[in-house]
């Protein structure tokens, strides 16, 4: 991304990822950018990400997702970017898809903002034997050091994902009660940035069970020393996690019910 704005940028967003395949320790992990178009002061980011295995020498796709970025300038004012040069037919595709993709991405925005507007309008129901969300809530929290961040003092998306990702399957283990497998990320967005000294406080939440999967909602918030003191939190982050729960022999299992 920063090599073809010619400037610094931050993550904006990250459309639903799927997990195809899992990688292992031992396998070799190759992931592969580019940028598919430029919007103005805004650009998509195709990554791809495979994995060999060194004794049968077969390769697989571990994942396929698109990041949103934001040229970051140097002074107030906003950078342009130059549109991205197109040299293969797969190019060309990628190019078109792009804009359909933030078209979708727009439109998923508001259709949750209606839901969440919506919601408080539900009626309630008991299910019998179910499992209250109360139990699935945990809360974890993090201090961003040097590693942590990227040359510009931001906390890499990557690190922040990898703690979202440790919180939720947490939550989810406390309902199957075995070791769930992260199957999708879902609403991955930066609504701010966090610097090196912040204290970042994830909460995970089971919200709903679908037969052999289980979504779990993430939000993070960030203080620095001064926020701290005064519990003035900056909301930084959410997601929604979906995990699926396997025995021994790879079979997915049901999860139970859950009362909100």
């Amino acid at each position: 991304a920063e090599k073809h704005a010619g400037v610094s940028c931050v993550t904006a967003s990250m459309d639903d990822i799927q997990f195809e395949e899992a990688a292992r320790v031992g396998q070799i992990i190759t992931i592969k950018a580019k940028v598919n178009r430029a919007f103005k002061t805004s650009m998509e980011v195709g990554i791809k990400v495979t994995v060999q295995d060194v004794l049968t020498d077969v390769e697989k796709v571990v994942s396929e997702a698109y990041a949103t970025y934001v040229a970051k300038p140097a002074g107030a004012g906003k950078i342009e970017l130059e549109p991205v040069v197109l040299l293969s037919k797969e190019d060309h595709l990628e190019h078109t898809l792009a804009i359909e993709r933030r078209r979708i991405r727009l439109g998923y925005e508001q259709v949750f903002k209606n839901l969440m507007q919506e919601s408080n309008n539900e009626d309630m129901f008991e299910v019998q034997d179910a499992v209250s969300t109360d139990l699935t809530h945990v809360q974890s929290i993090e201090l961003v050091q040097p590693p942590h961040a990227n040359h510009h003092g931001n906390t890499f998306g990557g690190q922040i994902m990898a703690w979202m990702e440790t919180v939720a399957s947490i939550s989810a283990s406390r309902l199957c009660r075995s070791y769930p497998v992260l199957k999708s990320v879902n609403m991955f967005k930066f609504w701010g940035p966090s610097v090196v000294g912040d204290r970042l406080v994830f909460n995970a939440i089971v919200n709903n069970t679908f037969q052999n999967s289980v979504e779990v909602g993430v939000r993070v918030e960030a203080y620095n020393c001064e926020e701290w003191i005064k519990n003035q939190a900056r909301h930084i982050n959410s997601a929604f996690l979906i995990f699926n729960n396997v025995n021994e022999k790879g079979e997915l299992l049901t999860f139970p019910r859950i009362k909100p």
